[in-house]
């Protein structure tokens, strides 16, 4: 099968002096961070900055099927790397590339289109790598990319639905079972979803998610009497951008289709977080549009960070562009945050101010703009995320 190559917009040949100058001109603007809020940035600005930081990454890792060696081997469909590739498809849908394509498929290829840990897993871990699986089903109905999720999904809905006992799992595999009642129209995937996700927000430990305050415990260990020495709950930041990634993820799926009754009680309910998730994430955004990585105790590991800022920018510009957020109120809370984002790239592509793996705010510290995390590969996919859902809202 021959496949089409495309070229980004800004990386076109020139054809004349005066358009080499204008489009020289552009990619200077978008490798200097902005020194004041006056200038909005542009799409293409942000384009560049997203490729740049893909270029980097690609070029540390240019084969896909290489396995990780951080303190121990792991294969390459673990977690993090999931998560980057989440990233590259929301980049490849804005910038289409048979570069992005090649790479992605090569990695899929090499684990035959299954979860890490074989079609029986459970951990939602293992499963966030079907995520992109299911998104190149979408683009080629190639049935070989979908084959092991069904085993898989068939195989956790006939057991128990206490699985997701982390925050973080609801990212790695709620939407894959969103993704597969969007390619299907199978029901079942979206309630047995929506039956883990509820027993998560509301059961384990009393339940996970605040509505009063509007965020989430990472996990039972954090849920009071835990509290930070200010006496303020433990909110980490990368835990709520998990949950608040899931939220747009799941919520575009379903609204992909007509929605039966119980599609739309779904959707009614996990709208009702998003929205209360996002009122709550304005309210503590920093001066300089990060996050703290403690959300509401910048006293203890507070500090710029990068992964959760750039999962609530993923989400409030999706929320903005939808119409679900006013543009109002939270496109300025974006601007910010893009601000911040950009001031996180180094001039080679690095991310600064990624904290590394773990669990609550104080781990993998100090989170500086050189320090370099265990992994690189998840906080630029949510940096690809936040960048691509920014990249649309700045075009409307």
């Amino acid at each position: 099968m021959t496949q089409n190559v495309y070229f980004c917009p800004i990386f076109e040949p020139f054809f004349s002096v005066s358009d080499m100058k204008k489009t020289l001109f552009t990619l200077l603007i978008a490798l200097v961070p902005f020194a004041t809020h006056a200038a909005e940035p542009t799409p293409d600005s942000v384009l560049a900055i997203a490729l740049r930081a893909n270029a980097y990454f690609m070029q540390q890792w240019p084969d896909p099927t290489a396995a990780t060696f951080v303190k121990r081997e792991r294969p390459s469909n673990l977690w993090t790397r999931a998560v980057y590739y989440e990233g590259l498809m929301a980049l490849h849908a804005l910038c289409p590339d048979t570069a992005f394509i090649s790479y992605t498929d090569r990695w899929g290829d090499f684990h035959n289109w299954q979860a890490r840990g074989g079609d029986l897993t459970t951990d939602a871990d293992n499963q966030c790598c079907q995520q992109t699986y299911l998104d190149r089903y979408m683009m080629t109905r190639d049935e070989r990319m979908i084959a092991h999720v069904r085993v898989n999904l068939n195989h956790q809905m006939q057991t128990r639905i206490s699985w997701w006992t982390w925050v973080d799992a609801i990212q790695m595999a709620m939407p894959v079972y969103s993704k597969m009642y969007r390619i299907t129209g199978d029901e079942r995937y979206m309630n047995h979803a929506m039956k883990m996700y509820t027993w998560t927000r509301d059961t384990l430990a009393g339940g996970l998610f605040n509505e009063r305050e509007g965020l989430w415990w990472r996990d039972k260990d954090f849920v009071p009497p835990y509290l930070e020495p200010d006496g303020s709950h433990c909110y980490w930041s990368r835990g709520c951008g998990w949950a608040y990634a899931t939220l747009v993820r799941v919520i575009a799926d379903l609204e992909s289709r007509p929605m039966s009754r119980q599609m739309r009680c779904h959707h009614s309910r996990l709208k009702k977080d998003f929205l209360l998730m996002s009122r709550a994430l304005l309210s503590c955004q920093r001066t300089d549009g990060f996050w703290n990585v403690s959300l509401l105790c910048p006293a203890n590991y507070g500090g710029p960070e990068l992964t959760g800022t750039a999962l609530f920018l993923y989400g409030m510009s999706w929320g903005v562009r939808t119409g679900l957020l006013k543009r109002r109120t939270y496109l300025p809370a974006c601007h910010q945050a893009w601000r911040a984002m950009q001031q996180s790239v180094h001039p080679n592509g690095f991310l600064g101010y990624v904290q590394g793996t773990g669990k609550e705010p104080a781990s993998a510290q100090p989170v500086t703009f050189d320090s370099k995390p265990d992994f690189e590969d998840y906080g630029l996919g949510c940096f690809l995320l936040g960048a691509a859902e920014y990249y649309l809202v700045c075009q409307q």
